[in-house]
């Protein structure tokens, strides 16, 4: 299992932030892929067991919403579309002095043979794309 975790500080309130990051479609302006809700979950469509296809023109992958603590942490894991075993992704939500900390981990376990660092490296730069992508919308 490989992990990767970047910690950004985001210019908004918390609950501002938490509400960006869990109603996953809210970020599709300022990343190159599409976040598309399939499944609804509960007990709002951006609720656990909410299912995302995220990508373009029908290529992607499919995750799932596994886990939130209202304004303080959200987690989900992929669940079709991308050869890994496990890849899970967990977020959390801090006050910060002019902000919120946002601590973004993805864990993931490729069921291909791919050295861990190039693994590592992807997942820095995927969530780099998410928490740029957070910081031009909540200016």
């Amino acid at each position: 299992m490989v992990s990767s975790t970047v910690d950004a500080v985001i210019a908004a309130p918390r609950d501002v932030v938490y509400k960006f990051f869990t109603e996953r479609d809210g970020i599709n302006p300022y990343i190159p892929v599409d976040f598309t809700l399939k499944t609804p979950g509960s007990p709002t469509p951006s609720g656990v067991g909410a299912q995302y296809f995220i990508g373009k023109a029908g290529v992607g992958i499919v995750e799932e919403t596994t886990k939130l603590v209202p304004g303080e942490l959200m987690e989900y894991k992929i669940i079709k579309g991308a050869p890994v075993k496990r890849h899970v992704g967990t977020i959390t939500f801090t006050d910060a002095g002019n902000g919120t900390l946002v601590s973004y981990t993805m864990e993931s376990e490729p069921s291909l043979p791919i050295p861990a660092k190039v693994v590592e490296l992807g997942l820095e730069n995927l969530i780099n794309q998410f928490l740029k992508g957070a910081q031009k919308a909540l200016r």
